[in-house]
């Protein structure tokens, strides 16, 4: 395939030295208004460009038929079948259609997406994919999975979808990005809680559901691991969360400690010390103030074999979830854990920090009952959750 860029006054005179050049079988992979030319930023002329291409492959006759860039690709995938028997006499290439190898095919795919990677963020919201591929683009965007990561799925969607003869279903398609999505987090940790270490803090802005998610860790554990746990709060900015995590400690049979200071939580652990868990309640305060940051290094400590897990809730803006967790950078966080995800449709977000800030997950909550309405996190279940698969 050979591939050239043209820039003319117009679109008649740039077709003109395509056809001129690469003839009439060439096919237009994109155009653009660019300006050249000009003194010191003035008097700049506009001009189009386009890139074409033309298949290397000599044809019997010229096609009346203009061709798209998915033509060119059906026809290449014809192409590299095995060349069938033919009877004696007869060239096994008839019509000199030359087979290509899978060599050339891998070359000419390898092509297109370098292509597709070097158009204009304007141009790509443009491009028309085939059927399947376009609705699978169409969820990613709908779970607002960030720009970046959605185009590299979709160029290796479409990479796919031809080199399978560009006739796979929807649900191939679907299990095909499934599984691109899960390889490209799987290398991250995942799941509940490790019991490699005896504290386990949850931390994070307020409002996220840290106490109702730290009383369903705890029943967890009580009930299903067997484990002696107890709570230690540290929020006592508000009231009503300490008496919040009491009355689930009531219910649990789980004793708990109330933490003003350094001090006091060192004195709690010492109550503790025959215990297999404690686990952490923290105040829910504004966290893009760094103060609070100080403030809760100032009652925990945090080097003490402990775990720490950022809690987020999926009803927030990904901006903020990502400026909650700047603030946090200087706290070593083990996992995430996701809450809310039944108040909201889009929880692309969740799959785009795990991606962009190399953490995994513990849980995701999806509801305000206790224990119940919480999931260990896999990778593979983020992305089905993500899809809509089951």
């Amino acid at each position: 395939m050979k591939i050239k860029k043209y820039v003319a006054p117009s679109m008649p005179e740039a077709m003109k030295q395509i056809r001129s050049e690469l003839g009439a079988d060439a096919v237009i992979l994109n155009s653009k208004i660019v300006q050249t030319g000009g003194f010191l930023g003035f008097f700049k002329k506009k001009n189009i460009e386009v890139i074409a291409a033309v298949d290397n492959v000599p044809k019997p006759e010229p096609r009346v038929k203009e061709k798209s860039a998915a033509d060119s690709y059906n026809r290449m995938n014809r192409a590299s079948e095995p060349v069938r028997r033919t009877t004696p006499g007869m060239s096994a290439n008839k019509g000199n259609v030359s087979a290509k190898t899978s060599e050339e095919i891998l070359s000419e795919l390898q092509e297109l997406k370098a292509l597709l990677e070097n158009l204009s963020p304007a141009k790509k919201e443009t491009i028309k994919y085939p059927k399947m591929v376009e609705k699978i683009n169409d969820l990613l965007i709908r779970q607002e999975i960030d720009d970046g990561i959605r185009e590299e799925i979709v160029q290796a969607l479409l990479i796919q979808w031809y080199r399978q003869g560009a006739s796979a279903s929807f649900d191939q398609v679907l299990l095909w990005c499934r599984d691109m999505l899960t390889k490209r987090i799987a290398g991250y940790s995942y799941g509940g809680l490790s019991f490699t270490k005896k504290y386990v803090n949850v931390i994070g802005p307020t409002g996220v559901g840290k106490t109702t998610t730290l009383a369903k860790i705890a029943a967890d554990c009580t009930l299903k691991y067997e484990k002696k746990v107890a709570f230690i709060t540290t929020d006592t900015f508000r009231i009503a969360a300490v008496e919040q995590l009491k009355t689930y400690a009531k219910i649990l049979s789980i004793p708990l400690e109330v933490c003003y200071d350094l001090n006091d939580f060192r004195q709690a652990c010492l109550i503790f010390k025959d215990f297999d868990l404690i686990l952490i309640d923290t105040a829910g305060r504004n966290y893009r103030n760094a103060y609070y940051i100080k403030e809760l290094k100032n009652i925990i400590d945090f080097q003490n074999e402990m775990e720490t897990y950022l809690v987020l809730s999926l009803t927030a803006k990904q901006k903020d979830m990502e400026e909650v967790f700047r603030q946090f950078e200087d706290i070593p966080i083990r996992q995430f854990i996701f809450t809310k995800m039944d108040e909201t449709a889009n929880i692309g977000s969740m799959y785009n920090m795990i991606d962009k800030y190399k953490k995994g997950a513990a849980y995701i909550t999806n509801g305000q009952n206790v224990p119940d309405d919480i999931i260990s996190a896999s990778a593979e279940g983020i992305t089905k959750l993500i899809l809509g698969v089951e």
